[in-house]
């Protein structure tokens, strides 16, 4: 059986223990507070983030992974006799993944693949966890990235923000979609659609944004032997709601916070389930 290493950005947002269980390498994107940067969780932790958001009033960008840190870490396992599988955040929110592609084509070697998984934060993270599965399979590289690229698709997400505003900073989101979401306790439901933030829904008060997260979550169902994240930044108030529906579902499900990038983006209070639906 091939050595295989599952490698990804911390955009994947997976907790410790699961990176720990898989071994999972994860390379930190950078977060820049007053041109000064720091390494995503390594260096700075997201309640310290938020402090710096709230308090100061200080809005962070972010970096993407550069080519060099990516060479670096695959020629580190390539010649420790590893093949590589290195699921990356969607091209389109980051160049991370061109990033890595560059780094593949410097070390000029087939035994790395590069996954787009088009999706963010958990949806990267569910994405992970399934290639580190199919590894434990007995797969190839090959194999986990044709069983990969087949589930993108049907990576599915909702998720409940009590504000829109670092969204929109971040150009993550419109302005006027975030004017609506700001307006009369309106909230907005968003996913991750072909690797883009998109609107799911628009309602009023947390009660029906719940409701809502949980019939979408009903009408695709959540594929059996497939592990589910419930992703949070803070205590939000629709939080225990879609703890206990996760809970109630028959698969594996992780809880997770976001990261100090992802959380530089969603702010301080939001909340939503990530899965691979039925197909």
């Amino acid at each position: 059986m091939e050595k295989i290493k599952i490698i990804t950005d911390s955009t994947a947002d997976l907790p410790q223990e699961v990176i720990d269980k898989y071994d999972i390498e994860v390379l930190p994107l950078i977060v820049n507070i007053n041109d000064k940067p720091y390494l995503d969780i390594v260096d700075i932790k997201l309640p310290e983030l938020l402090r710096i958001m709230d308090e100061e009033k200080i809005f962070p960008t972010t970096s993407q992974v550069t080519p060099q840190r990516f060479y670096d870490c695959y020629k580190k396992y390539l010649e420790e006799g590893y093949k590589i599988v290195s699921i990356i955040m969607s091209s389109k929110m980051s160049g991370t993944y061109q990033s890595a592609c560059i780094a593949k084509e410097m070390l000029e070697t087939s035994d790395i693949v590069i996954i787009d998984s088009l999706n963010v934060t958990s949806g990267l993270g569910v994405l992970v966890i399934k290639a580190c599965k199919l590894r434990e399979q007995g797969l190839n590289i090959n194999e986990i990235e044709q069983k990969i690229i087949e589930t993108i698709p049907h990576v599915k997400s909702a998720l409940a923000f009590e504000r829109l505003d670092n969204l929109v900073k971040g150009g993550r989101l419109s302005k006027t979609a975030g004017a609506i979401g700001n307006i009369l306790g309106i909230k907005l439901i968003l996913e991750v659609k072909d690797g883009e933030m998109a609107i799911m829904d628009k309602v009023r008060g947390s009660k029906k944004a719940v409701r809502v997260i949980n019939d979408y979550v009903n009408e695709k169902g959540i594929a059996k032997g497939e592990t589910s994240i419930l992703l949070h930044v803070g205590e939000t108030d629709i939080l225990p709601a879609l703890r206990e529906k996760v809970s109630e579902e028959e698969s594996e499900f992780i809880e997770c916070e976001v990261g100090c990038v992802v959380g530089t983006h969603s702010g301080s209070a939001a909340a939503g389930i990530f899965f691979i639906e039925n197909y």
